[in-house]
């Protein structure tokens, strides 16, 4: 199976999730870590993520000494995430909870300490909070807000590249939105930051979970205004434009100079992809 067709229009990684979240049970810590099965040397007080078909399921963080002990396994495959969801490792339809326990666990590592007062938190409702004993503060997971956007010009798309991206590869302008801006608002600054193109004609698309570590990627459109480019060298190694053959060529990897477009499991990919075809 292709990554076009792991991933069809519409549909990039993350975006199904078969699990009940269940959040009713999750006041019942007690309960719900007497189900946990903590093997391969899980640590306990896991995340509870929901119910598939009436059983529970968590989310478990291992420590980096679990882990070497695993990598010697022949019955056990340790993978990042991003490769797992690029290679079809697992089915479509099972990434967002996979998605889900990485930025769940990822949050409970980074967030062990009081933002208030400093003292140790505890895990509460099935790992969907952490509560302070001292000033009882109640700290809860956050999801970052990420704009990310094809911008139009007749027959032409903007794209960019970061210098950390694959050689040749070029993808969708994106950027966080910042404490009181709307998503239109974010778009047009971002573009034009990055690149020095004034847009309008904002329009919503989709959204992806995107847990790297736990954003929201909200799929944009927008229309450019101008067309001379003004590179940040210090966001983009690159932007230009590209005519809607060359996008198409450079998502199916027939680009005759080597160029790419983002991977099927990524929304900026459909972007493109639903541009190019009209």
């Amino acid at each position: 199976m292709s990554a076009f067709d792991s991933f069809p229009l519409g549909k990039p990684a993350f975006v199904t999730n078969v699990l009940d979240r269940a959040a009713h049970l999750r006041n019942s810590d007690e309960k719900l870590f007497a189900l946990e099965a903590l093997k391969f040397g899980a640590n306990p007080g896991t995340i509870f993520l929901g119910l598939r078909e009436g059983a529970a399921v968590f989310g478990m963080g291992i420590s980096p000494a679990a882990v070497e002990k695993l990598l010697v396994r022949d019955d056990v495959s340790v993978t990042e995430l991003r490769g797992m969801a690029m290679q079809g490792v697992v089915p479509p339809d099972q990434l967002s909870a996979i998605a889900m326990a990485k930025s769940m666990v990822t949050w409970h590592q980074r967030h062990g300490y009081c933002a208030n007062c400093g003292n140790r938190t505890a895990m509460k409702e099935g790992g969907w909070k952490r509560e302070c004993p001292s000033c009882k503060a109640e700290h809860f997971p956050r999801t970052d807000p990420v704009v990310i956007m094809l911008v139009t010009s007749g027959e032409k798309c903007l794209l960019g590249r970061q210098k950390q991206f694959l050689p040749g590869m070029y993808s969708c302008l994106a950027g966080f939105v910042e404490a009181a801006e709307t998503i239109e608002d974010a778009v047009r600054r971002e573009i034009f930051e990055e690149s020095g193109i004034h847009c309008t004609d904002v329009s919503y698309y989709m959204t992806q979970p995107w847990p790297y570590p736990s954003s929201l990627m909200i799929g944009c459109t927008a229309r450019a205004l101008n067309e001379e480019i003004v590179v940040d060298r210090t966001e983009l190694e690159d932007a230009r434009w590209f005519n809607r053959d060359e996008a198409r060529l450079m998502l199916t990897r027939n680009h005759p100079d080597g160029l790419a477009g983002p991977h099927p499991f990524a929304i900026a990919h459909h972007l493109v992809r639903r541009w190019v075809h009209g």
